[in-house]
């Protein structure tokens, strides 16, 4: 009887650990937001999923000048990457960080090459349609990534980003046309935008 009783409470004891563990994780893993509504910077994003860099990318009419030599990261919460493996759709609470990087030109021998050097700024985005109904999908800037923000409010939402992200992107909100993975899947599932042109320039 002692017996069966300790491995209940050891089960129990397992159970509730499991239960804190995977709280822990979600809260790790899907967006925060402090008490004035601003997105709380993902401490670990570095140790979220990779899912592209680009390399020269430009958006809109304004361009930067180090914009040939300036790399984008993509990083996404992995519990939003896998159900998009699953479904072809992005589930509440996903949240995107670009991280921009400066190119760093290197000589080997005869040949030439760039690699990614210091940190430039840090942005975000998040689907969340009970906390921004108007948009689902919130942007925010979280600026110089050497002394970035703790916390950024949302940028315009019905402009800039919004706009640009709801009107050339493949799947949702989201530039999964430039993630060979990602658009690998949502083709396979049917959940490409039927107004996505992947002739059209933006």
């Amino acid at each position: 009887m002692r017996l069966c009783t300790a491995m209940v409470l050891a089960l129990i004891l397992a159970s509730g650990q499991r239960g804190v563990r995977e709280a822990q994780q979600e809260g790790v893993d899907v967006p925060s937001f402090n008490a004035n509504g601003e997105l709380i910077l993902p401490a670990d994003y570095r140790e979220w999923v990779f899912i592209g860099s680009s390399v020269g990318m430009t958006y809109g009419p304004v361009k930067r000048q180090d914009n040939a030599l300036l790399f984008e990261n993509i990083y996404v919460n992995p519990p939003a990457y896998r159900e998009f493996l699953r479904s072809g759709r992005w589930p509440e609470r996903s949240i995107f960080v670009m991280e921009s990087r400066a190119g760093v030109t290197h000589e080997l021998l005869a040949n030439t090459g760039t690699t990614q050097g210091q940190a430039r700024s840090i942005e975000a985005s998040v689907k969340d349609s009970s906390r921004f109904p108007a948009t689902t999908w919130a942007y925010f800037d979280f600026g110089n990534a050497a002394t970035p923000r703790g916390a950024a409010r949302q940028l315009p939402p019905l402009v800039g980003c919004n706009a640009c992200h709801a009107q050339n992107t493949a799947v949702e909100n989201t530039f999964v046309q430039f993630y060979p993975v990602l658009m690998e899947a949502a083709r396979r599932l049917g959940t490409v935008k039927p107004t996505y042109d992947p002739m059209r320039k933006f």
